[in-house]
Formats: C-alpha cells, structure tokens, sequence
C-alpha cells in the first residue's frame, strides 16, 4: 500500500467518523452546507485583511462541511432534489466571497495586476459551473476539465498555508478558462451528434423504397 493511499483511508476513516455524529446529531445537511457558508466568509474576511496563513486553516475547516454535508444527507436519507440545488447555491456564494477577499486585499495594496488576476479567477470560476448547467439542459452529461471546485479549493489552501497565491492564481486563471474551452468545445461535439442523428432519424423514412 502506498502512503497516498494509506493517507487517504485514514482522512476517509475520519470523514466518516464525522459523517456519523453529525448524522446522530439530527443536524439538517442544509444547515450544515450553510455553516459552511459562514465558515468561507470568515475566510474571505481574514484574506482580505491579508492573513493568508490564519484563512487557509478557516478555509480548510470550511471544506470539511463541504465533504460531509451531503455524506450525511445519504446517511440519513435526507438526500434532496432541493438539497443539491441548495448546496450547488451555496457553494458559488462561497467561491464568490473567498475571492472577494482577494480583490480587496490586492486593492488594498494597490496591486492592480493582481486585482485583474483575481477577477479573471472568479470569472473562470462562475463560468466553469455555468457552462456545465447550460450544456446539461442540452446533454445527458458535461464534467469534463480538469479545474472544477475541488481542485480550486485545494490550490486556494495552498496558496494561503505556504504563501503561494500569486502562482496559484496564475494556475487557475489559465486552467480554469481552458476547463471552459473543453466544456464549450465537447458540448459543440455532442450536440453535432444529437443532431445529426436527429436529421437521420427524419430522413430515413423518406429514402426508403416501398417494394
């Protein structure tokens, strides 16, 4: 077993531990995607006022409500169209504020550069949900790229706990927009399909010949 692995069953061990009092605790999952919320605003605030070390560690007992609250849902068979809707809400809010964050601290210290960075970030960052939900009111699925949220949230953590942000931004600016070039682009594919087959479907009737 490699020590990823192995890592990897002790944080899910403890996840589930988690999961679990929370699920005898009779806490409703939406209330815990909202705690969540509060928690990244507190991380948005910290990272505005440029205590990167202190926001990363909120941020990471942020994400921790964002693993469970819809582990506990299942637990509890409180699973919910609504419930992801909800939770789908509230985690565009709480990118939204974290990155806010970021535009006043760089705004604060007048670094325009980086003030434009981060707003080219939160752009990506709305547009790579946005063009999933749009294509999937056209196609079955679109979760293809690499930048989704997870990946955003663990380089966010990185770039505060060892004060590598300006890198780090830089990362998902440029992945985060290629994430929603494939997503356009895979979409334009499907749907090419979908509608060729529908134009074969009508045509074959037309063609064929009555012996």
């Amino acid at each position: 077993m490699t020590y990823t692995r192995a890592i990897g069953l002790v944080c899910d061990k403890i996840i589930m531990m988690i999961v679990r009092g929370l699920a005898l605790s009779r806490i409703h999952p939406n209330a815990l995607t909202f705690i969540g919320l509060l928690i990244n605003i507190v991380a948005a605030y910290l990272l505005a006022k440029g205590n990167f070390w202190a926001g990363g560690w909120v941020l990471v007992g942020a994400s921790i409500f964002d693993m469970v609250d819809g582990r506990v849902a299942r637990e509890t068979q409180q699973v919910t169209r609504f419930g992801g809707f909800f939770d789908s809400v509230l985690d565009r809010y709480s990118d939204l504020a974290l990155l806010m964050g970021l535009l006043v601290y760089y705004g604060s210290i007048n670094r325009s550069l980086y003030v434009v960075l981060t707003a080219v970030v939160m752009t990506a960052s709305v547009m790579i949900s946005y063009t999933r939900a749009r294509a999937e009111n056209t196609i079955p699925k679109c979760k293809v790229g690499f930048m989704e949220r997870p990946e955003r949230i663990v380089l966010l953590m990185i770039g505060t706990l060892f004060d590598r942000m300006a890198p780090v931004l830089w990362v998902i600016a440029v992945i985060g927009n290629i994430t929603v070039i494939h997503r356009m682009y895979y979409t334009y594919k499907e749907t090419r399909q979908l509608e060729d087959a529908q134009l074969r479907s009508v045509r074959m009737p037309k063609d064929r010949v009555i012996l």
